[in-house]
């Protein structure tokens, strides 16, 4: 895990990934260009740069951020979130702890979820 100030981090993040990664927030739906990223290639950690999805794994969930029904194996931790009154399961980078998102079991095939990840917490990178 790395242990970064929140000074540290404002330096590496812009301040509307600092306020998803480091304060949990949520950017506003539809906002993120990766949302309708089609080509193949690699999504990392904006924070760290660890390898969390590939284009094999993501999909149109058509709610407004890019979503994902699988992630590479070890890439996240899990904790349960009720800010909105109710339970969910959020997601951070198991390296940096940066968070991402929300896991919800209305996903397609072969896994049945949906990783919904803010755009901004993703770097993309195309495969050559």
């Amino acid at each position: 895990m790395e242990n970064k100030t929140n000074k540290d981090w404002m330096k590496v993040l812009d301040p509307e990934q600092f306020m998803i990664m480091r304060e949990e927030g949520t950017e506003r739906v539809g906002s993120s260009d990766l949302n309708s990223e089609k080509r193949k290639g690699f999504y990392y950690c904006a924070g760290c740069e660890s390898k969390l999805f590939s284009s094999d794994m993501k999909y149109d969930s058509g709610s407004g951020w890019p979503s994902f029904f699988k992630s590479y194996p070890n890439v996240f931790e899990t904790k349960t979130d009720h800010l909105l009154g109710y339970a969910r399961t959020e997601y951070h980078c198991a390296h940096c702890d940066g968070h991402h998102g929300h896991i919800f079991d209305d996903g397609p095939e072969p896994t049945g979820k949906r990783y919904c990840n803010n755009g901004k917490a993703l770097k993309f990178k195309e495969e050559k």
